[in-house]
């Protein structure tokens, strides 16, 4: 993915994890309940927004990069 220099707030995460979650496996999502309910640093709010960015579009191993990403940190907040 690209290098993006914009800060993404919180709210900007839950968009896109509102427009992308019918994409996402389904054990995924109570742990995103859990992401939102804290306070994050900027970096890890811009790693989410970039790792759900687009990814209705992105290929099965591309997801699949990404799962394993997402997970590592829905996993570990």
């Amino acid at each position: 993915m690209g290098e993006c220099r914009i800060d993404h707030s919180l709210e900007d995460v839950k968009q896109k994890y509102e427009t992308q979650k019918e994409h996402l496996p389904e054990e995924m999502k109570p742990l995103f309940d859990r992401f939102f309910a804290e306070d994050h640093t900027q970096d890890l709010l811009n790693e989410m927004f970039h790792l759900l960015k687009k990814y209705d579009l992105a290929t099965e191993e591309e997801k699949n990069e990404r799962n394993n990403k997402l997970n590592l940190v829905l996993k570990n907040v």
